[in-house]
């Protein structure tokens, strides 16, 4: 079977579809995976088919951080999603037998489908139906809102996010030619839907749809032939595991910011520490810290003493499956979900949000992480059990049963 992957965001809407799609490979699939171009080298590296997809998000952040108004910014944002609807269709045209799409790229992906006849199935990152169990990922507060305020917010949430493509949309059904009597896709009646997330961090509600379900994370590939840089391999054996801090896609532009008051944090935790540059452009240098690049974080997390992150589904889960505690500073969308998530499973002390980062509550909260030997235990065993799943399993059974 022909499998398209289309995914759009950062790396970490990217990373686990290099796993899954290397799963699929394995089973003699056909898999062509659909990011944008800055993604092209870890997805080839990975032993996948690439194909391009319009635009770079680092590129529309700083161009939304630069607008001079709400206009330009919403120009900027309408720009890019009419490109990136261009690129879908482009690529479900060239031909697949079924499309997997996450809730990113899902209007986009179910138009493309409608359009020329693919089927295309949900492969979510982040939960993304509504539920009164908890409050939607990217809520304005992640407490418990009861039952029908959780079911209602998630509601609201869907509501928006449909807003939000709706013009882009409407204008991709007309360059496609879909009639205009024919009612577009619905991101809640998508079917089926599997959520790349385990049960044991995120159980599935008992009041979601049929047909929507929690599989297990789908673990990134690590690129062929990857080894880790010598300097990073000389660090940590000149000392003990250092403390990895890493803000993924958030704060382009305030490397300078944030690199001086995560070496004052260190400072003040007496802590070493790896430090990943990600789109902030965070660096260091010195006995106590190194600056490093892109390294698979299944590699690098289990040497460590505990990862301060922002949060992100797939840096959590790398975190979580590594068995170390963490230190959860969110920054926006999904992410205070996953921070209070892992406040919540006890591996973590309570969520830094961005904005109240400082060096000295940041270095407080990295010594109250460590100090407490409760989050490593319940870390580990929590990996233990993340160990026996496989969350591609239930995504190939699926594609298998409708060959």
């Amino acid at each position: 079977m022909r499998v398209l992957i289309v995914t759009v965001g950062s790396r970490g809407d990217v990373a686990p579809f290099t796993g899954l799609g290397r799963c699929l490979r394995k089973a003699g699939h056909e898999v062509v995976l659909a990011a944008h171009p800055p993604f092209a080298g870890l997805v080839g590296a990975c032993g996948l088919d690439y194909r391009p997809l319009p635009g770079d998000p680092r590129e529309l952040i700083l161009a939304r951080d630069r607008a001079s108004s709400p206009e330009e910014a919403r120009a900027a944002t309408k720009a890019f999603l009419d490109g990136l609807a261009d690129g879908v269709a482009t690529v479900v045209a060239d031909g697949a037998d079924l499309v997997l799409t996450p809730f990113g790229a899902a209007p986009f992906s179910l138009t493309a489908g409608a359009a020329f006849g693919v089927p295309v199935l949900g492969s979510y990152l982040v939960p993304a139906f509504a539920t009164g169990e908890f409050p939607p990922p990217g809520a304005p507060s992640a407490d418990d809102l009861g039952a029908a305020g959780n079911l209602a917010a998630g509601r609201a949430a869907l509501g928006r996010a449909e807003g939000l493509y709706a013009g882009a949309v409407a204008r991709m059904r007309d360059r496609l030619g879909v009639p205009a009597g024919t009612p577009p896709p619905q991101l809640a009646g998508i079917r089926p839907v599997f959520h790349g997330v385990s049960p044991l961090v995120v159980p599935r509600p008992a009041d979601w749809p049929e047909r929507v379900e929690m599989t297990g994370y789908w673990w990134p590939a690590r690129p062929h032939g990857w080894r880790p840089p010598a300097e990073l391999v000389d660090f940590l054996r000149a000392g003990p595991p250092p403390v990895f801090v890493g803000f993924g896609s958030m704060a382009p532009g305030q490397g300078e910011r944030l690199s001086a008051l995560v070496a004052a944090a260190v400072r003040r935790a007496g802590v070493r520490a790896v430090v990943q540059a990600g789109w902030a452009g965070l660096s260091g240098g010195g006995e106590q810290i190194l600056a490093i690049g892109e390294v698979p974080h299944d590699w690098l997390f289990p040497r460590t003493a505990a990862v301060v992150h922002h949060a992100g589904a797939g840096t959590t889960a790398a975190g979580l499956r590594a068995g170390v505690p963490a230190v959860p500073v969110p920054v926006m969308a999904d992410q205070p979900f996953w921070a209070a998530r892992l406040h919540r499973l006890g591996v973590a002390p309570r969520p830094l949000p961005f904005r109240d980062l400082t060096a000295e509550a940041l270095g407080t909260a990295i010594a109250a992480c460590l100090g407490d030997d409760a989050h490593r235990r319940r870390a580990a065993r929590l990996a233990r059990g993340l160990a026996t799943e496989d969350g591609a399993a239930a995504v190939l059974a699926h594609i298998e049963s409708a060959r």
